[in-house]
């Protein structure tokens, strides 16, 4: 497990026995490699990984409204409407992360945070576990962007946000997710 600052979870032992496990490469944002795996019929197989650090997304409700940002992202080349996200610190819960990540982004703070569900991502190549937060008693704060954040803030109506997203092009995986969770909670 990388000791990077940010949160990562352990993982369980293996039920199907590891006889080699390598780090190939570690990069500022991620760390890849393999494990040698022996499979149920006695071969071995290497299984390729990629770890990011775990991550929050959160769905912010105000006014009946859902609170995004749009931002470029250079990886698709192209802009995108997503909720506010970013990676949970060591030591952080889901919600304290969100709290933290829906301030700096939006510059909104919210009075209430609840988890929704935490997931496991793309479980044939990442370990990478991402928790989805529902905030709502939302006030306004000043931002505090990182460097590389250029991002501005858009309010979609909640009836509204499914439909935005989707119409949107191609959404992203984390905040479709989210908002098809918080819908089947009754959040929007």
């Amino acid at each position: 497990m990388t000791d990077d600052g940010r949160r990562h979870e352990p993982l369980p032992d293996p039920e199907w026995p590891v006889r080699e496990s390598a780090t190939e490469y570690e990069t500022g944002w991620y760390t890849g490699g393999y494990d040698l795996v022996e499979q149920p019929n006695g071969t071995t197989k290497q299984y390729y990984w990629a770890e990011l650090a775990t991550a929050v997304v959160v769905v912010a409700v105000e006014d009946d409204s859902v609170v995004f940002v749009e931002q470029y992202r250079p990886t698709i080349r192209q802009t995108q409407l997503e909720l506010p996200a970013g990676i949970v610190e060591a030591g952080e819960s889901f919600t304290t992360a969100a709290e933290r990540e829906l301030r700096e982004e939006t510059g909104f703070a919210a009075d209430s945070l609840a988890l929704l569900q935490s997931v496991w991502c793309s479980t044939g190549v990442l370990r990478h576990l991402r928790g989805y937060v529902l905030a709502t008693d939302l006030t306004p704060v000043e931002r505090d962007l990182d460097e590389n954040e250029f991002l501005s803030v858009r309010s979609v109506p909640v009836g509204d946000a499914i439909e935005t997203v989707r119409g949107d092009g191609t959404p992203n995986d984390a905040t479709l997710e989210a908002l098809l969770l918080a819908r089947e909670d009754g959040v929007l």
